[in-house]
């Protein structure tokens, strides 16, 4: 599709001109107005200029109409004091959409080739990458990653957002890094824990093993171990306390005896001597037996108290005489293993805590790896079914390769061929470029970028800076 006519009024510093299909070269000295003719196409496709007056100063209306050969117009008008004013006609039927039907004719390359062999590696990436036709939106989005990664332009070509979202400074990979930080700050914490806590470490036991009562089971047997030591103890000496309690009686009677036995030849000497007090020492004399009596049952009566305490207290101890002493040394063991394993409780549930964090963390980031292979596998699967606008234009890294080579390594010339190629990539597009400062390329480039043209059967209008303080348009 070729234009047959472009006819410009009042728009930038242009009064009124009109142009056929014909490849022109539009040349003069700076501000001659040059770049208005290309700058006033531009606005007609893409309703958009850098300049700050569009209109012609001093009028109200500006307007450029652009007719095809495919019965396509084009008319767009820019006015001062009422809203602007655009119709998109298609073989006589105004076509819906306007804009977004513009967007589809045309590539940015046709509109400024020259600016585009001065871009940066990364603008001209982008603008390459964007020439890559394949339908997605955020809902594609969503249903390959499960959510819209953040930070991402999503107003890109879809292969610089995949490779945004899989860059080493997108959100997937910072946040892996992150989690692989933490995830080895848990192993550290987890190992340093670890070479504090024995072998076969089984929390659940230590967990649930209850030293009060266990405590409470030494003392008992350590009380009943002393009742028996006890017991054993008093049942040696008990033979000797009976003979003791024995000797004790005895002693005490021969000492009665001999008492009585002295008071009585004490007394029998007085009778010789006390007449008259001998009927009284009589009587007492015959009580002396009775009082002897007395003597001796109050002190049997204590022997008997004696033994009968004694034999109270060899019951208690014929209970446990029989008992075997239990070694308290495995519990005592066992009680101090379970103190010391009880102290490593705290520490190990930490760990343990650490430890499904760090699962946690790793199925985080393992999901975040895939997302990031996914984000690198795409761009493959999309080339595969994407309409590719130039022969031998590949993908790799997010990188666009002419041929394997990188846009950044090929020549001024090659890159001029490039636009021209895209240009007349899709034969329903508009067949015309723009060149814009052609007195930047060289005579080689240049005449090589206009020939190409011709023999693409291209359309071309290019402004060239001169000396020549007249404005001249010549017919190429």
């Amino acid at each position: 599709m070729k234009t047959t006519k472009i006819r410009i009024k009042n728009l930038f510093g242009i009064a009124e001109t009109e142009l056929d299909g014909s490849n022109i070269e539009i040349t003069g000295t700076n501000g001659t107005g040059k770049t208005s003719v290309i700058d006033a196409i531009r606005y007609a496709l893409t309703n958009d200029s850098d300049r700050d007056y569009i209109v012609k100063n001093g009028e109200t209306e500006g307007e450029i109409l652009i007719e095809t050969d495919a019965g396509l117009s084009i008319n767009r008008k820019k006015r001062t004091s009422q809203s602007d004013y655009k119709r998109i006609r298609s073989n006589g039927m105004d076509v819906p959409s306007p804009e977004s039907f513009l967007s589809d004719i045309f590539t940015k390359l046709q509109l400024d080739p020259v600016a585009f062999t001065q871009m940066s590696r990364q603008q001209q990436n982008r603008v390459i990458l964007d020439l890559i036709e394949f339908p997605w939106d955020l809902n594609w989005i969503k249903e390959k990653f499960g959510e819209i990664p953040q930070g991402v332009n999503y107003e890109q070509n879809i292969l610089q957002v995949l490779n945004d979202i899989q860059a080493d400074d997108g959100v997937y990979f910072t946040e892996r890094q992150d989690i692989n930080r933490d995830m080895r700050n848990k192993r550290a914490f987890i190992e340093d824990i670890a070479k504090d806590i024995p072998e076969e470490y089984q929390a659940d036991i230590w967990e649930n093993y209850d030293l009060a009562e266990k405590y409470h089971e030494l003392e008992e047997i350590r009380r009943n171990n002393n009742l028996i030591e006890r017991a054993k103890t008093f049942k040696a000496g008990y033979d000797s306390k009976i003979r003791g309690f024995q000797a004790e009686k005895e002693i005490s009677i021969a000492s009665e005896e001999k008492a009585i036995t002295l008071e009585r030849e004490n007394l029998v000497s007085s009778i010789e001597r006390m007449k008259a007090e001998i009927k009284a020492a009589e009587d007492k004399i015959s009580g002396l037996n009775g009082k002897l009596e007395d003597k001796k049952a109050v002190i049997e009566s204590k022997y008997q108290e004696n033994i009968a305490k004694l034999d109270k207290d060899m019951g208690v101890a014929d209970q446990y005489i029989n008992n075997e002493i239990v070694d308290v040394q495995p519990l005592s063991e066992e009680i101090s293993n379970a103190e010391s394993m009880k102290k490593h409780l705290n520490e190990y549930r930490r760990m343990e805590q650490m430890q499904r964090e760090l699962e946690k963390l790793k199925e985080e980031s393992e999901k975040l790896t895939s997302k990031i292979d996914l984000a690198r596998e795409l761009p493959g699967e999309i080339l595969k079914t994407a309409t590719i606008p130039v022969e031998g234009l590949t993908v790799k890294d997010g990188i666009p390769l002419i041929k394997g080579l990188p846009i950044s390594n090929l020549s001024e010339g090659e890159q001029l061929d490039l636009c021209v190629d895209v240009a007349i990539s899709n034969p329903n597009a508009l067949q015309i470029i723009l060149i814009d400062g052609a007195e930047k390329l060289s005579d080689e480039n240049r005449n090589r970028l206009y020939g190409k043209c011709k023999a693409k059967g291209l359309q071309f209008i290019a402004t060239r800076t001169t000396n020549d303080n007249e404005l001249e348009v010549t017919k190429l």
